[in-house]
Formats: structure tokens, C-alpha cells, sequence
């Protein structure tokens, strides 16, 4: 028993530093390198659009919310807790990204 588990033992090293010494494992650990490098570059400017638009749909918002108080609508609540709600998740979206990249 003891010498079928040397030899159990001795077949898993010698797969694991045979699995270990393979070019494809290191051309893929480049791929993911590379991947991992261009996403970094492209995070500045997509949380800067993100942010743009979040102002953009706030100043739209909060003009629509303005107008429909002072017409005397009755949904202005309505459009407040849209208008607050959307401004609210593009802001949360930017910071997810931020915290699940970096």
C-alpha cells in the first residue's frame, strides 16, 4: 500500500511539473496580462463619459422636475424620484467600476 502511494505521489509531481514547464500556460498568462493592461487604459475614459452623462441627465432632470413645479403637475414626486434615481445609479455604476478594476 505504502508503495502505490509513493508511486500516486510521484506521478502527481511529475504531471504537475511537466503541466508546470507548458509554452500555451505562459502565452495564456500573457493574453491575460495584456487584457488586464488594455481594460486599465480604457477605465479612465469610460468612468468620464459615465460621469458626463450622470451630469448631463442631472441637469435635464433636475430643469424637468423645476418645470413640471412650476406648471403644477401632479406627478412632479414622481419625476423627482426618477429623475434622482437614475442620477443616483449612473453615480453607483462609476464607483462599482472603479472598485471591482482597481
Amino acid at each position: 500500500m505504502k508503495k502505490q502511494i509513493t508511486l500516486l505521489a510521484l506521478l502527481f509531481a511529475s504531471t504537475n511539473f511537466t503541466f508546470a514547464q507548458n509554452p500555451g500556460i505562459a502565452r495564456g498568462a500573457q493574453a491575460l496580462n495584456a487584457a488586464a493592461t488594455d481594460l486599465q487604459q480604457y477605465f479612465e475614459p469610460v468612468t468620464t463619459i459615465i460621469y458626463v452623462i450622470a451630469a448631463v441627465v442631472g441637469v435635464v432632470g433636475g430643469y424637468r422636475v423645476y418645470s413640471k413645479m412650476q406648471n403644477g403637475d401632479q406627478d412632479v414626486q414622481k419625476a423627482a424620484v426618477g429623475w434622482a434615481g437614475s442620477f443616483l445609479f449612473l453615480l453607483s455604476v462609476a464607483a462599482v467600476l472603479k472598485a471591482a478594476f482597481f
